[in-house]
């Protein structure tokens, strides 16, 4: 599926061809805090199927629970999270942020990682009463 997106002031944007059976929910407790919220979905992506093209993003390297180095790549002018990949020139995949793909409403999370750290209220977020734009 080809998609395109970028960061929310605009300095980034990009294209990437994605596989829709790739998008992935994540419960880490890294993803839980490094994007303010209770987890992160992402889509999985060669790092030749995807194309940077406009914006300079910036890198932090983390440690992983792995104890691998992980990138995450970054607009260094509003901070939205692009992608997150390990270091290296060899050919990878590249962990794409859902929320900055503009096509996001197409994509529907085939799984679920690192389950258990996730937040024990997750499961019960359709019993949750709902307000439409407060």
């Amino acid at each position: 599926m080809q998609v395109d997106g970028g960061c929310h002031c605009g300095h980034i944007n990009y294209e990437a061809e994605i596989d829709p059976e790739k998008v992935v929910i994540c419960h880490c407790t890294d993803c839980q805090t490094m994007s303010g919220t209770a987890f992160r979905v992402s889509a999985r992506v060669p790092d030749s199927d995807f194309h940077l093209l406009s914006g300079t993003p910036k890198t932090y390297i983390k440690i992983g629970a792995s104890g691998r180095d992980r990138e995450q790549v970054f607009c260094p002018e509003c901070g939205t999270h692009i992608y997150a990949a390990y270091p290296g020139s060899e050919p990878q995949d590249f962990s794409l942020r859902l929320g900055t793909i503009r096509q996001r409403a197409q994509l529907k999370p085939t799984r679920q990682i690192w389950h258990g750290s996730a937040q024990a209220w997750v499961n019960d977020l359709a019993h949750i009463p709902v307000v439409e734009n407060p």
